[in-house]
């Protein structure tokens, strides 16, 4: 079952310029794995060495973050989407 992602921009040189890419996977981890498959380095880019995400990356299934549902393990379905958005910080004090 192919699931949407959504590449943010400072990671679409792993996906050769491609906003959008398809992976497959049942749940958040098997789909990281197979993004990491197609395109080498993503996974370290998004995911500590341990497979548990970056802090300073944010995982969205359909605009619900995934670390209010069961994270690494959040089930997948056809039709779901996936967008990884980058935290940012910074502001005026």
């Amino acid at each position: 079952m192919p699931i949407k992602v959504r590449i943010p921009t400072p990671l679409r040189k792993l996906t050769n310029g491609s906003d959008e890419v398809s992976a497959d996977g049942k749940t958040i981890k098997e789909l990281i794995d197979d993004l990491e498959d197609n395109f080498p380095g993503l996974k370290e880019r998004i995911c500590e060495s341990d497979g548990r995400l970056r802090r300073f990356v944010n995982l969205y299934l359909n605009d619900e973050d995934i670390r209010f549902k069961k994270n690494m393990d959040t089930e997948l379905k056809d039709n779901d989407e996936i967008s990884i958005i980058p935290a940012i910080a910074g502001g005026r004090a």
